[in-house]
């Protein structure tokens, strides 16, 4: 890091979405921030805990008009017509390098001929792009003029979102599956670094109790409806459920008994569970998907919905050497039954060691090393001919 810090890439300006809970991508930007301690963070609103902002050490937090909305930090999906405009506001004229820690708007903030922009991206908008009309569903305005104000929004989101792609001179995937779903939105290649998972926090436990377990947001998209009711098929077989959110009443209304609803649970009760359950479920079509690297970092087994994210993060037992879980193919509740009848068939393949060793592999040692060697890497790239960046370092196409 001594070349940059002569070159004077110390005046790196980290710009994230919205700081109002704590998950993945904060903790990405949270070790973003340990290989630059001196960058300075913009974010459109911040209404961390105190507890979760302490996270992210005791420097300033740059925020927008949007700080001082009425009802933000509770009603912010209300304000996000104009949200793009308040991306827009953030001033990161000193910065001769950007980071955008996005998926939806960060990587709309407005840059320099004069500045290298990368931008880290989960994924592209989801409400605008591959889930649209399942948010529209999901939330009633596809239908009526509520519906149709809202499919206007998008429209003109999706515009934005697509134009400013332009501002980015080297864009990052948090996965292959995202990095294909930034060239089919986009039409840019991009390069791959998987994000930071907190490995070293779990720890391996070798025998296993007899229940499975799933950790998750209860949204409609992350499928804990689909587990639940493949579990009330399977009558002789435990599940715990660990998660809140707006799907919980529907799962309470239809729980069996062999499914327990804990709710949220603290850190140390998810571990607990995680480390003791004989295997970890996931039915979620994912860009990445964190909780099972995390079973896998307690020596637990995972199957998952063998698409998006969990293709990368999990290795089937049916089919690679060092196995760590099992893969299945369709987002069914018949589909994961099946699943589980191969899993318990084929367990003993599956060893608490290759569990842990794989998951090491997703560490944040490992993210920042990548993650600096990039940064350097462009801003050579950059300095030397910005026209050719892209080019040389990721070639062209998908």
């Amino acid at each position: 890091m001594e070349k940059l810090v002569n070159e004077r890439l110390r005046r790196i300006h980290i710009v994230h979405e919205w700081l109002t809970e704590w998950g993945g991508s904060e903790d990405a930007i949270r070790v973003m921030l340990d290989c630059y301690p001196d960058a300075r963070l913009f974010a459109t609103i911040n209404y961390l805990s105190d507890a979760n902002r302490a996270k992210l050490g005791t420097r300033d937090i740059k925020t927008t008009y949007l700080q001082r909305a009425p009802f933000v930090a509770k009603r912010f999906w209300n304000y996000l017509p104009i949200t793009p405009l308040a991306v827009e506001a953030h001033d990161v004229r000193e910065a001769n390098v950007i980071i955008s820690s996005s998926h939806a708007f960060a990587k709309g903030v407005l840059t320099t001929a004069q500045q290298l922009h990368l931008s880290y991206v989960y994924s592209p908008m989801r409400y605008a792009w591959d889930l649209h009309h399942q948010y529209l569903a999901d939330y009633r305005l596809d239908r009526g003029l509520k519906g149709l104000l809202a499919r206007w929004m998008f429209h003109r989101l999706r515009q934005w979102d697509r134009q400013t792609a332009n501002n980015v001179d080297l864009f990052v995937g948090i996965s292959h599956h995202v990095r294909q779903r930034i060239w089919r939105t986009y039409r840019r290649p991009a390069k791959v670094i998987y994000p930071p998972v907190r490995v070293d926090h779990f720890t391996p436990q070798g025998q296993k109790d007899d229940f499975y377990v799933t950790v998750s947001r209860l949204v409609s998209y992350k499928r804990v409806d689909l587990i639940v009711a493949a579990f009330a098929a399977m009558p002789t077989r435990k599940l715990a459920v660990i998660g809140d959110g707006p799907e919980l009443a529907a799962l309470k209304a239809h729980c069996p008994a062999n499914v327990t609803l804990m709710g949220w649970q603290p850190d140390d009760v998810v571990q607990q569970h995680m480390a003791a359950a004989r295997a970890f479920i996931f039915a979620a079509h994912e860009d990445f998907g964190i909780s099972p690297v995390e079973a896998q970092a307690c020596g637990t087994p995972v199957i998952a919905y063998g698409v998006g994210g969990s293709a990368e993060t999990v290795r089937d037992v049916r089919q690679l050497p060092e196995p760590t879980g099992l893969l299945f193919p369709q987002q069914t509740a018949a589909s994961l039954m099946e699943a589980v009848e191969d899993f318990e068939r084929l367990s003993g393949r599956i060893s608490p060691d290759a569990c842990r060793q794989w998951a090491e592999g997703f560490s944040e040692a490992r993210f920042k090393r990548e993650f600096s060697a990039l940064v350097e890497e462009a801003w050579v790239c950059w300095k030397n001919d910005p026209q050719t960046l892209e080019q040389k370092m990721l070639g062209s196409g998908p």
